[in-house]
């Protein structure tokens, strides 16, 4: 029998110290568990994605002395490792098979992914050799990530007489991508009959969130082993005359459960992972930061969120009282500042410059980016983190300030659409207890508005939420053509003007704090359309 251990840690890009010695603590508890070896996961010594710090050959010699270091301390376990490899002048996404302080093997990971949110190209040369050493009487096989993921490096390995095949991934989450590595590492095990163990990576890393989810599957597909998203931990699998035993088997979340825990880790580990004190939000009443500041607390802790309400003449009551109902059962410091001295000011030294012009979006605009100015002073005078509020309906379509409410340091919703606003701010409330939902049911049900003019709701300006968000999906995470949209039975009068905003909106997405991605494609590194461009979509 060979007891393998699988480390699922919060890595922290380019803290090679602090990174070394999670791995040794994961060591000492996997050989205090019997296990003979040790499976980290994709580059876990320098943490992912480390980007362009791959480009300085500074940082390929701190890496190699970080494995050195490491190599040095691990006894009684073999280890698996994944790092960053330079050798004779080529560079390598790796991992390096540790035994006795010895460098037993290196792999270099074959498939490099160039699409979506990876860049690895940009950095590394391809490896063209399986890699199967043996560990405790057992040939075992190294692949890395994307290697899995169309047939080739898999087969490769089992071809050289690999009898398991452990994977290291890095790979980052969107709605459901645990059930896609599975489908795929299970059509390599079809094609080769040799069961697998896959450890991912789990944490946040500016837009991107880890998952963990790490699993097994035996030889037949069937799941041996399951560890919970979105938290460490360490698991253990047996492997017997080819057949894999675990007792640990994580329950799957929903997909509410699944989205909103993305987003608390994401919060929790950009604002701590960065060093800034706390976070602020700018409340308004609505639903959008409503569900933003449940995130932060629970991401964060009541004492470091600070919250403030700036209402203008145009802000309901309501807003006001659900506003302070919410931040009653929170218990997180809030502050009410009345913008109206400011506007007034602003139109004493405006108005001879506007006059015989009407009122327009411009005044609404110079009430947000007020808000966004004394938001902004806090976060200077205090160390905190401005917490944006926009969800990805809004900013697929522009209906945002710049300078405004989309002042801030990080966006929270970003990939969240209105739709998945609604579904989330109701199972949050389904978190709370016998003491009840934290976010009012007027929060939740009243008409959505910006509250910048009398009696204003988004949908003067917008579709149905239902239907922006549908349009949106199929043009910009699915690439159809206005055309095919249309013919999939959403409104002609829709879609073009939704496709004509989100168009025109891109210069100010450019300029938009980074979010959370939960969806196979965000408004971020994986969506690079261009600002100046003539291109007529088909209709």
């Amino acid at each position: 029998m060979m007891r393998i251990a699988v480390a699922q840690f919060n890595a922290t890009v380019g803290d090679l110290t602090g990174n070394v010695e999670r791995i040794l603590k994961c060591a000492a508890q996997a050989k205090a568990r019997g296990a003979q070896v040790l499976l980290t996961p994709e580059l876990s010594l320098c943490g992912y994605p480390p980007e362009d710090l791959l480009l300085r050959p500074d940082f390929y010699r701190a890496c190699h002395q970080a494995l050195d270091d490491l190599a040095s301390r691990v006894e009684g376990i073999v280890l698996v490792v994944g790092y960053p490899e330079e050798s004779d002048g080529h560079c390598y996404n790796a991992a390096m098979v540790i035994e006795n302080g010895q460098k037993k093997a290196v792999y270099r990971k074959i498939r490099l992914p160039n699409y979506e949110v990876f860049d690895e190209q940009r950095y590394f040369e391809a490896g063209s050799e399986a890699c199967v050493v043996t560990i405790a009487g057992v040939r075992c096989g190294i692949n890395i990530c994307a290697d899995i993921w169309e047939p080739g490096a898999f087969e490769l390995a089992c071809t050289a007489g690999a009898e398991l095949m452990l994977v290291l991934n890095a790979s980052p989450c969107h709605l459901e991508k645990h059930q896609q590595r599975a489908q795929v590492l299970g059509e390599r095990i079809e094609a080769t009959g040799v069961p697998a163990v896959y450890a991912n990576l789990v944490g946040g890393q500016d837009e991107l969130v880890f998952d963990g989810a790490s699993f097994a599957l035996d030889a037949h597909k069937v799941c041996r082993m399951r560890l919970p998203q979105f938290e460490e931990a360490l698991g253990i699998v047996d492997f017997t005359a080819g057949n894999l035993q675990s007792a640990d088997m994580a329950s799957e979340l929903s997909i509410e459960a699944e989205a909103y825990q993305a987003l608390v880790l994401g919060v929790r580990d950009y604002i701590g992972k960065s060093g800034f004190k706390g976070a602020i939000i700018g409340l308004s009443g609505g639903i959008d930061s409503a569900l933003t500041l449940c995130v932060a607390v629970d991401a964060l802790g009541a004492d470091k969120v600070r919250a403030v309400m700036m209402p203008s003449p145009y802000t309901a009551q309501m807003s006001l009282d659900d506003s302070r109902a919410m931040i009653q059962k929170l218990g997180v410091r809030y502050d009410e500042i009345a913008i109206a001295p400011a506007m007034q000011t602003y139109a004493a030294m405006l108005d001879p410059l506007f006059a015989g012009l009407p009122a327009d979006t411009t005044e609404e605009n110079i009430q947000a980016r007020i808000r966004g100015n004394i938001l902004m002073a806090l976060s200077n005078k205090t160390g905190a983190l401005v917490l944006t509020t926009g969800n990805k309906s809004e900013m697929a379509v522009g209906y945002c300030t710049l300078y405004g409410d989309m002042a801030g340091g990080f966006a929270v919703i970003k990939d969240v659409y209105k739709t998945l606003v609604y579904r989330l701010s109701r199972y949050r409330n389904t978190l709370c207890g016998e003491s009840g939902p934290v976010i009012p049911e007027n929060i939740i049900v009243r008409p959505p508005s910006a509250e910048l003019k009398p009696d204003q709701t988004d949908q003067d300006s917008l579709p149905p939420y239902e239907v922006l968000d549908a349009i949106v999906r199929a043009y910009m995470e699915e690439d159809r053509s206005p055309r095919e949209i249309i013919a999939a039975g959403l409104p002609e009068a829709d879609v073009r003007r939704v496709v004509r905003l989100l168009r025109i909106a891109e210069y100010k997405r450019r300029q938009s704090p980074v979010g959370i991605r939960i969806t196979p494609r965000g408004f971020g590194k994986d969506w690079r359309y261009p600002i100046t461009n003539r291109y007529q979509d088909e209709f």
